[in-house]
């Protein structure tokens, strides 16, 4: 197959796409709600804060009988009443009155304003103000930060620490979120084993099985792993089983274009296989199939291949399954050294980035899972783009900006 006859990246992205279903729902208690993906506008039940409050430790008091007075002229208050959080006063300020409280306390009636404990001095219940206010000062007013009925969380968010905060301060113990899809990945390949410290013959240890599995975790999505020898039967089984209880299936090896590769061979047995061939790379074996309309991701058996698929390919669709879309944050560097490539075909080069420059790294090979050690980023060149030139502006995809 020529690289004319491959499918460019973008196209690729828009066919899977297409086959993405939208997902299911369900409730789930703010306990356990971090990092769940939030399928409801969220509208407030509450005010926030329900009512005007001290943002600090010190004395309620009529901002008016602070006016003029300095550490050189304080003025005299007298102390009716203490409150901490959680407490309120029963005291109606007046003139001349300063009530102690403490950060987070409602404000009496009748004060407006709230000194620091820095700026007084007690004797008895006299207080000494040796400061002038502003109505407000130190005050955080009722409704500061939203109001019964407000928005404050749309649909598809991420429910990280804040979110999960503002949801609570609106009134909800739960959150509706989008289910976490179920994936199988199904690591082909007869000489692979799982680590150990000697080998025999040609065993190759099965590295996949945790880059796979780390990946789709990442994603936050629930891999289950499956291996397989590279038997037609026993994939097609393992195809048929996975199928009905996940949402999704991923497979490694099994996917070269040269010749009939197993997995390609058993997809296209079940369903409709897609893609098979892309313009990139490392990973121009990728393969995709619809099956029981489900979606079939067919990766590279090399590791820094399916690295590579998964993060162009892959990443992005499981994140879609979850309600969540993400654009990846590519930032802009000058090239440390020339890098050639090749017109109709979209690199992805393993590079370090190093200030404002970023440098590609010299290993190559999709086998080399130390370049991805290595490496912090991608540098991105296009297909229509042929090669970069020493100190020339390059699109660079950070690794971190991948996460979810």
């Amino acid at each position: 197959m020529f690289l004319s006859k491959f499918i460019p990246v973008e196209d690729a992205k828009k066919i899977i796409s297409r086959c993405l279903r939208e997902p299911s729902t369900e409730e789930v208690g703010l306990e356990g709600a971090y990092r769940r993906v939030n399928a409801l506008n969220v509208y407030s039940y509450l005010d926030s804060p329900p009512f005007d409050r001290s943002a600090m430790d010190g004395y309620a008091v009529l901002a008016e009988d602070t006016f003029g007075h300095s550490a050189n002229n304080p003025t005299q208050l007298k102390v009716v009443d203490g409150i901490g959080a959680g407490e309120e006063s029963k005291v109606e300020l007046k003139e001349g009155e300063a009530v102690r409280i403490a950060t987070g306390a409602p404000l009496p009636a009748g004060a407006n304003a709230v000194v620091m404990e820095e700026y007084t001095y007690q004797d008895g219940d006299i207080l000494k103000v040796e400061t002038s206010l502003v109505p407000g000062e130190n005050v955080s007013p009722a409704r500061e930060d939203f109001s019964k009925g407000d928005l404050v969380l749309d649909k598809g968010k991420l429910l990280n620490s804040p979110e999960l905060s503002i949801v609570a301060s609106a009134g909800f113990d739960h959150a509706t979120v989008f289910r976490k899809p179920k994936i199988g990945v199904i690591v082909t390949g007869s000489e692979l084993v799982m680590p150990k410290n000697e080998l025999e013959g040609a065993e190759v240890i099965n590295s996949n099985h945790f880059t796979m599995k780390s990946m789709v975790e990442s994603c936050l999505a629930v891999p289950e792993m499956f291996h397989s020898i590279d038997d037609a039967d026993l994939v097609k089984d393992m195809f048929k089983s996975i199928l009905k209880d996940h949402n999704a299936l991923i497979t490694t090896g099994g996917t070269a274009i040269s010749k009939g590769d197993v997995v390609v061979d058993v997809a296209r047995e079940l369903g409709d296989v897609l893609i098979h061939g892309v313009s990139i790379r490392p990973g121009k074996p990728f393969a995709f199939a619809e099956i029981q309309g489900k979606p079939v991701f067919m990766l590279s058996g090399f590791p820094v291949a399916a690295m590579v698929q998964f993060d162009v390919f892959v990443r992005e669709a499981l994140l879609k399954m979850q309600g969540l879309h993400m654009e990846p944050l590519l930032i802009h560097k000058k090239a440390a050294r020339k890098i050639p490539s090749t017109l109709g075909r979209t690199d992805y080069i393993r590079a370090r980035i190093e200030g404002e420059k970023v440098r590609p790294l010299k290993i190559k090979g999709s086998g080399i899972i130390r370049s991805m050690v290595e490496s912090d980023s991608y540098i991105i060149i296009p297909e229509n783009q042929e090669g970069i030139s020493k100190g020339e502006d390059c699109v660079v995809l950070p690794y971190q900006s991948l996460k979810a």
